[in-house]
């Protein structure tokens, strides 16, 4: 791989869009080959498999059949989309991947940690990101802000508890990789220290 993997973590309603916009933009002014994605979706099967994991009409999905499906949406991401991307030198700027579907699903959904993370990373036969930033909040000044919510923002706060708690854990044990940083920050201050540790990776 050449390219450089970028990817934006963190709760729900705790400004990734935002951020993904914002370092889009930059390296769109800099001239350097960009792909934006995201997790579920980025892809036309992982578009469908959104649908069907986040449309509350869809009733209760088994929390088993619900990694499975994760699963499969980011084993069609990494092969179709973000594999080709770094191959040829692009950044890829992922909303979302691994650490989303180990959060929710394994700690927040309290299925076994090792088998999700295992099957996961299977998924996208093992690709990790060079740099994941986790944009952290309480959920409590987040999820539950949300006035529309979808099948997961919906499954309460304890459950946004555990996967927020698992974000940071991972982020403490491999700082090299992690940039955890205040998501209630003002938004360009935010983006530029992104940017700055997106550059020096680059330089790297």
């Amino acid at each position: 791989m050449t390219g450089l993997f970028v990817v934006f973590e963190g709760g729900d309603s705790v400004g990734k869009t935002t951020q993904v916009r914002l370092l889009a933009a930059y390296l769109t002014e800099r001239g350097i080959d960009h792909v934006v994605t995201r997790q579920p979706g980025g892809t036309a099967i992982g578009a469908q498999l959104r649908g069907l994991v986040l449309d509350p009409s869809h009733g209760e999905v088994d929390p088993r059949a619900e990694a499975l499906m994760y699963a499969a949406d980011k084993a069609q991401h990494a092969t179709e989309l973000i594999r080709p991307a770094l191959e040829r030198g692009a950044v890829v700027v992922c909303d979302r991947y691994v650490d989303s579907m180990i959060a929710y699903q394994g700690a927040g959904r309290a299925l076994d940690m090792a088998d999700i993370s295992r099957i996961a990373w299977w998924a996208v036969g093992g690709l990790r990101p060079d740099l994941t930033v986790i944009l952290d909040a309480d959920p409590s000044d987040a999820v539950a802000t949300i006035a529309v919510k979808d099948r997961l923002e919906s499954a309460g706060l304890d459950l946004h508890r555990r996967a927020r708690a698992h974000f940071l854990e991972v982020a403490a044990a491999d700082p090299g990789h992690y940039l955890v940083l205040p998501a209630r920050s003002d938004r360009h201050e935010l983006a530029a220290t992104i940017a700055g540790h997106v550059a020096d990776a680059l330089a790297r």
